[in-house]
């Protein structure tokens, strides 16, 4: 078995990967610009075999792009780690950077595209070459029973798409609960900048899906 960054086998992720030629050309550019940052596809982080997994949408240019870390360093993060941490799913309430010591429990943070696009917009290629490795990740890690909670619309069609669905299998909305074959999904606005001001999606809101996902992952059905 081939490992590449954290151990991960290289069919769930590849920190070389440049399949798509848009993404690996974007992030060539902004190395250029930022030579500190991480600037290549960000590997799932937490338990390898937690019973939750979060799916976002991509890596944000100033968040994981710069530390390596999903929702790390970003606006989306504050909100996310605050939360899991009070549903006692991470140790600490503040992911700073990708070595600061902070631990998921029984979750794990992947994204549907795991590099940073221009305007933070996957095209649809993308989002659909980039597949595989979620896929994989959801057969071979996800155990019987789990959960996945999709951080908005494009994720949660990826999350349908690596289960060999048609997207039209079940509708995005916020708060909703899906029965898929050997898994739960659970559905939730994005943690963005833009849906917390614009209050359409407020704390409250995000606590209750994210425990909401917490609590079936747990069993508590």
């Amino acid at each position: 078995m081939t490992e590449t960054v954290g151990g991960w086998p290289r069919r769930i992720f590849d920190v070389s990967c440049r399949d798509c030629p848009r993404l690996a050309s974007f992030l060539d550019e902004v190395k250029a610009r930022h030579p500190d940052y991480h600037c290549r596809p960000v590997a799932p982080f937490g338990d390898a075999r937690a019973r939750l997994l979060i799916v976002g949408l991509a890596p944000g240019m100033h968040g994981a792009n710069r530390t390596g870390r999903p929702f790390t360093g970003d606006y989306a993060g504050i909100l996310l780690y605050e939360t899991l941490h009070r549903h006692g799913l991470a140790t600490r309430p503040v992911s700073v950077s990708a070595d600061d010591g902070l631990e998921l429990i029984d979750c794990r943070i992947s994204n549907a595209v795991k590099c940073l696009p221009p305007q933070n917009k996957p095209d649809t290629g993308e989002i659909r070459q980039c597949n595989h490795y979620l896929a994989t990740e959801i057969a071979e890690l996800l155990p019987p029973g789990g959960v996945v909670l999709a951080l908005g619309r494009i994720a949660h069609d990826a999350v349908l798409r690596a289960r060999g669905l048609k997207v039209s299998t079940c509708r995005f909305a916020h708060g909703a609960v899906h029965e898929l074959d050997g898994l739960t999904l659970v559905d939730s606005y994005h943690a963005s900048r833009y849906n917390t001001q614009t209050r359409r999606l407020t704390e409250q809101m995000f606590d209750d899906v994210v425990g909401k996902a917490a609590s079936l992952a747990r069993g508590e059905r």
